[in-house]
């Protein structure tokens, strides 16, 4: 009886730690959507612990054990799942045979034969015993699966509907050589853009492309800030990111725009404490600051000194005679105004293209799973609540995709 207790503890630790590491890898992979995942260790790295797949496995395991009665109906929904997984097990190692060893395809389909007969028999036995408990087995499976493939196929749908928002800076907003914003004509009524006093913060999720937040901003509002910061957060597989390596600001293709990515590791999570403050703006001015200071826009003019004097030398300069420096703009617009500005994407389903069945199986399909993703993704997303800053500073710009 030790013995039994001691060997289910062992093994309902690897198990627990099997699921973790799968749904890491299938939240990688874009198979599920992002969960909370807590890394409890500096020093191994992959390390992980998440909340809820702890108590739903936790929940399920008293529900499987109030409806099995008996550990007879128990052991054939196991005995299954074990079948179950060699058999998948030998497929699997198949493809990798074929595809990734590169093998010859006799020598893998006598391997395969073999082990496939084997493994079929034991798995053509225990499904036998589907009324009496292996129902469950292939229940949860289905269910597992159903939602794999449903997330996959909504974030490739969604991918594809927002491809229109991904251009360039240079195709939505052009500066003119007096430093003034222009819409391109494509996006909106063409002509200079409206200045809005102080700092527009953009939170970015595209690197080398116009966010879809600044796109649609500019599409509603056609109005640009006096000075624009895209902000991207790029996670690192480490514990932190080094401190030489932590920040890098560029500047943008518009005036008076700049784009500062904020790498992070797992336990400087981008929503915490290590990055994003209460004081965000003043981290932000900070950085922009010194690197103008160290990366200036035009090379300071070298006095020239003479023994000669000219007349004009002691004339007092003009005010008008140069236009304010970058650092003077970027601390007037700080002084001014700062603004938080967030995306909200909704999406929706578009009705079906005309000659189409409304109630044609395909589009049915497609529908109701297109529209389990919508759910799921609802109730899993993050929320702009969650995000440590100022609430009386923070602009929510919400759009609707249709997929």
């Amino acid at each position: 009886m030790v013995m039994a207790i001691l060997a289910a503890i062992v093994a309902s630790q690897a198990t627990i730690t099997a699921t973790f590491q799968l749904l890491s890898q299938v939240m990688n992979m874009s198979y599920f959507p992002n969960i909370k995942l807590i890394h409890t260790s500096r020093k191994f790295h992959g390390q992980i612990y998440i909340p809820m797949a702890n108590w739903l496995m936790m929940i399920g395991t008293v529900i499987v054990t109030a409806v099995y009665n008996n550990t007879t109906k128990l052991g054939q929904a196991y005995g299954t799942c074990v079948a179950l997984v060699t058999f998948i097990t030998t497929c699997m190692v198949t493809i990798a045979a074929i595809i990734v060893w590169r093998l010859h395809f006799l020598i893998v389909l006598a391997g395969f034969l073999v082990f496939a007969s084997l493994d079929g028999l034991f798995l053509s036995s225990a499904l036998t015993k589907f009324p009496q408990g292996a129902w469950f087995t292939l229940m949860l499976a289905g269910v597992l699966t159903a939602i794999l493939l449903i997330w996959r196929h909504g974030k490739e749908a969604q991918w594809v509907v927002e491809r229109s928002d991904r251009i360039s800076l240079s195709q939505l907003v052009t500066s003119g050589d007096d430093g003034k914003l222009y819409l391109n004509g494509e996006v909106g009524d063409s002509g200079e853009l409206p200045k809005m006093k102080g700092v527009g913060i953009f939170f970015d999720k595209e690197r080398d492309l116009s966010p879809a937040v600044y796109t649609h901003f500019m599409r509603k509002f056609q109005a640009g800030h006096r000075v624009t910061v895209f902000f991207h957060l790029r996670p690192i597989p480490q514990p932190s990111a080094p401190i030489d390596d932590q920040y890098t600001i560029s500047r943008a293709s518009i005036a008076n725009g700049y784009q500062i990515i904020v790498r992070h590791g797992y336990n400087e999570h981008g929503y915490n404490e290590h990055i994003i403050t209460k004081d965000l703006a003043g981290l932000i001015h900070n950085k922009l600051r010194h690197f103008i200071t160290t990366n200036p826009l035009y090379p300071p003019t070298q006095d020239i000194t003479t023994n000669t004097k000219s007349p004009s030398a002691s004339a007092p300069p003009s005010s008008n005679s140069h236009p304010p420096s970058e650092s003077s703009i970027l601390d007037e617009a700080f002084r001014s105004q700062v603004v938080y500005i967030v995306g909200k994407e909704q999406l929706k389903i578009a009705p079906p293209p005309l000659g189409d069945g409304y109630f044609a199986v395909g589009g049915l399909l497609r529908r109701l799973s297109l529209n389990a993703f919508i759910w799921i993704r609802e109730l899993t997303r993050s929320k702009v609540q969650e995000m440590n800053v100022p609430v009386d500073l923070l602009v929510e710009v919400g759009f609707i995709k249709e997929m």
